[in-house]
């Protein structure tokens, strides 16, 4: 392949972005045009430049990387998104082949794992973990929610997800900080779950996630 790749790495951590982009524009034909901080510098380089190949982290600081994914995949189907971690996103491995993303790396993968994902999406293939392969076999079977949540909490959840603190989403909906304390609890007890991350990652391959 002869095409100049243009490559655009998005991550709120600077010494991991000039880390990434340094390895990246050792790959041949690989052109970093950007290195970005969040999601709205992200769509903006996207609109303008239409970059081939995206490195996007998945925490971000103003909205998720699973959301720039989507708009970016709706809006250019044809950039390949690759989404670059420190967590592990087995769970919503559904969603993110559900809105196309080209692959998933862990922020620990080695250079040779990088290199290789790289070459791999622009020779039109995919690598994933064999945690994550071996998990493939289970998609076709039909998950069934086992809980039920109200208007209420789709939105708190949902507000969650884009990164508000419960201060910004009892302003949002009109109550009380405590109030919304006492809804999430409620909310973490329904997915039968004990911190944050793990509601945010069971909630975002549920129904309700919009």
């Amino acid at each position: 392949m002869s095409e100049i790749v243009r490559t655009l790495v998005v991550d709120d951590h600077p010494l991991f972005a000039r880390a990434t982009k340094a390895l990246l524009e050792q790959i041949e034909h690989i052109e970093v045009i950007g290195v970005v901080g969040n999601g709205k510098q992200c769509l903006e380089y996207v609109e303008r430049y239409q970059p081939i190949l995206v490195f996007l982290d998945y925490q971000l600081p103003d909205q998720s990387g699973i959301e720039i994914a989507t708009i970016i995949k709706r809006n250019y189907p044809n950039i390949h998104v690759v989404i670059f971690t420190g967590i592990e996103l087995s769970g919503i491995l559904n969603k993110l082949i559900e809105i196309k993303v080209s692959g998933v790396l862990s922020k620990e993968s080695s250079e040779r794992t990088i290199k290789n994902m790289v070459n791999c999406i622009l020779d039109g293939h995919t690598m994933l973990p064999l945690s994550f392969f071996h998990q493939m076999q289970l998609t076709e079977i039909a998950v069934q929610e086992s809980f039920a949540l109200v208007e209420e909490e789709i939105l708190m959840m949902n507000m969650l997800v884009k990164g508000a603190t419960h201060d910004q989403i009892a302003d949002q909906i009109f109550m009380s900080k405590r109030t919304v304390d006492n809804y999430l609890r409620k909310i973490y007890d329904k997915l039968g779950v004990k911190s944050r991350t793990e509601a945010l990652e069971k909630f975002i391959k549920s129904k309700y996630y919009s």
